[in-house]
């Protein structure tokens, strides 16, 4: 066997190769993800040590930031936060252009985003291959709302509001760094010239769908306000529906409780 394919090899050139096959075209929070995760030999024998998988997602942050003349200012910052992450502990020896195959089911988390607006998740496979670069591949995800959510969201169609923007945003005093917002607008219905804007916030456990909500009635709009006002403690709007309610039940909860707190 050559040193030089060896050396190679080593620097990814050569190296053996990863991709992954999602079975589902959606998945939903809390539900399977169903892979198969095909190995291709390079062209020299390689060690694997480990296939590793992460569930990763986009969240924005604001930070403060200095340009050297002494003022800070805030900019909007993308981070990467890393949902789930599995560890398959297969150790094997692929030879020169084999193949091998290995199927995984995964459980997603409850509150994996729902790939709407600006969110985007993927799936990312490495190889952990020693003293050499880990080949990996990455797949985006579909994500929909589970049936509690997507009754939610139903009921707020029905009354006249419609999606208009979806960002995943940084926020304190959760388990993830970040929450979901989702943002309505009245279209028609009851809502329509009462109020400017909604936005939501959900929270999932096997428990409960935890809901904040935020109503603006003014013309110049708080975009992107929730998720500070949760970090302060300071919001007040808030429904906790049990996992096992109907999900048109829980959508005509929902809008009850803003008709009475809004």
């Amino acid at each position: 066997m050559s040193l030089f394919r060896k050396s190679l090899a080593s620097l990814g050139i050569g190296s053996a190769r990863v991709d992954t096959l999602v079975h589902q075209d959606v998945l939903i929070p809390g539900g399977n993800l169903q892979v198969e995760i095909q190995i291709h030999g390079g062209k020299v024998s390689q060690q694997i040590d480990n296939i590793d998988l992460y569930l990763c997602c986009h969240y924005r942050e604001e930070v403060e930031s200095s340009r050297g003349d002494n003022q800070h200012r805030k900019e909007t910052i993308t981070q990467v936060c890393k949902l789930a992450e599995w560890s398959l502990p297969y150790a094997f020896e692929i030879q020169a252009n084999e193949e091998r195959q290995f199927s995984a089911t995964l459980e997603l988390p409850f509150n994996t985003p729902i790939t709407i607006g600006d969110a985007k998740v993927w799936l990312e496979t490495h190889l952990d291959i020693p003293m050499a670069v880990d080949p990996k591949d990455k797949d985006r995800l579909t994500v929909r709302p589970d049936p509690l959510m997507d009754g939610v969201f139903t009921a707020l169609e029905l009354a006249g509001l419609r999606i208009r923007q979806v960002e995943c945003e940084a926020a304190k005093n959760f388990a993830l760094p970040f929450v979901q917002e989702f943002e309505f607008v009245p279209v028609s219905g009851p809502y329509h010239g009462r109020w400017r804007e909604l936005e939501i916030v959900a929270y999932r456990d096997e428990q409960a769908l935890q809901l904040w909500f935020e109503v603006d009635r003014r013309q110049n709009g708080f975009s992107g306000m929730l998720s500070s006002l949760l970090g302060r403690g300071e919001l007040k709007r808030y429904l906790e529906l049990p996992t096992g309610m109907h999900p048109q039940q829980a959508g005509e909860m929902v809008l009850e409780f803003l008709d009475q707190h809004t």
